[in-house]
């Protein structure tokens, strides 16, 4: 039997966008909506998909959180043993999307990953809660663990190792960063009439075009 989804529906009502109302620069215009979604508590507002494709031209995407933006690009952490790490290391080329339910809007950024010094990392990692550093130095991020209980363990003798100590940032763990080269910006419309704008990057000058829904 084949389960049938098309009569899950519903209608888009909660805004609009016109080419009047667009920031000129993307940057601009991300974080106008990125702000609204934090002051209208959207849930995980800085929650956004990341796009990746591997050595065999398999795509992969996973939610990861932003933790930083500005124009040199947009901020995450992991680890870079993980299959997103192997698949940045054959190809750069990435894909981010933030989608806020509430508001009925989403972002999509397209463009290219390089790592983050290891200094930057360090500053980020020795601000997290200690739970996650000590997650973040247990886990080989995507490999395969025989039980959760082989993870708990580990948890529990680093967090003995490191009770009166700072813990370490792991080797392989680090930042990245996401240089745009475009923006889709999408506001749900009523009917599936949706409102869509591009930007692209053209040297330095952002190009932006309405797009049919």
């Amino acid at each position: 039997m084949i389960n049938d989804e098309a009569h899950i529906r519903r209608d888009y009502a909660q805004g609009m966008l016109s080419r009047d109302t667009l920031a000129r620069e993307p940057l601009e215009q991300f974080e106008i909506w990125l702000q609204q979604a934090i002051a209208d508590n959207e849930a995980d507002a800085t929650a956004m998909s990341l796009a990746t494709v591997n050595a065999d031209n398999v795509p992969s995407v996973r939610i990861v959180l932003l933790k930083g933006h500005s124009s040199n690009g947009f901020v995450w952490y992991t680890s870079y043993a993980s299959h997103k790490g192997h698949d940045l290391d054959v190809n750069p080329n990435a894909a981010l999307m933030f989608y806020w339910r509430e508001s009925e809007r989403q972002v999509r950024i397209t463009g290219t990953v390089s790592k983050l010094s290891r200094e930057q990392s360090e500053r980020y990692f020795s601000t997290r809660p200690k739970e996650s550093q000590l997650s973040a130095l247990a886990s080989q991020q995507s490999k395969e663990v025989a039980d959760r209980s082989v993870l708990e363990a580990r948890v529990q003798e680093l967090s003995v190792q490191y009770s009166d100590t700072d813990v370490p940032m792991p080797d392989n763990w680090g930042g990245y960063i996401l240089l745009p080269t475009r923006y889709e910006f999408w506001q749900g419309r009523v009917g599936r009439l949706h409102d869509r704008f591009s930007y692209v990057k053209d040297g330095e000058v952002w190009t932006i075009k309405r797009l049919q829904p």
